[in-house]
């Protein structure tokens, strides 16, 4: 049905993983655009409203909500790009251009890595 891989095999670091968590100087420019404090209100909202997301694909039944689905994750991936989160853009994109073909399994995964993707990007920005 579904050809992508999304589960990497034991012991092998997935290709998503490779990618950096962030681009560097992303959040510099962004600085430079509108400010150091509107900059860190939109990062600010940028958390509180992946932290939403993330629990909303959790409640949405796949079979049901695809198009939802894919809207999110376009969103996602938006604005994880706008603060250059490389991975969880990469893996928000996936999950907006396969969202009409998952299996279940293939989303719970899916979902499982954007969750780490944002606690990594949450906590890399906690030691800068």
């Amino acid at each position: 049905m579904f050809d992508t891989t999304f589960a990497p095999a034991p012991g092998t670091a997935s290709q998503r993983e490779l990618e950096p968590l962030r681009e560097a100087g992303a959040f510099d420019a962004l600085v430079r655009e509108i400010g150091e404090d509107g900059a860190s209100e939109v990062r600010t909202v940028f958390w509180r409203e992946t932290i939403a997301r993330l629990k909303l694909f959790r409640t949405l039944a796949l079979d049901q909500h695809r198009a939802r689905i894919g809207r999110e994750a376009h969103s996602l991936k938006s604005t994880a790009r706008t603060f250059g989160y490389v991975r969880l853009a990469s893996l928000a994109s996936l999950l907006e251009s396969t969202a009409d073909a998952l299996g279940a399994a293939e989303f719970d995964d899916l979902l499982q890595q954007l969750d780490a993707a944002f606690a990594d990007a949450k906590a890399q920005e906690s030691r800068d």
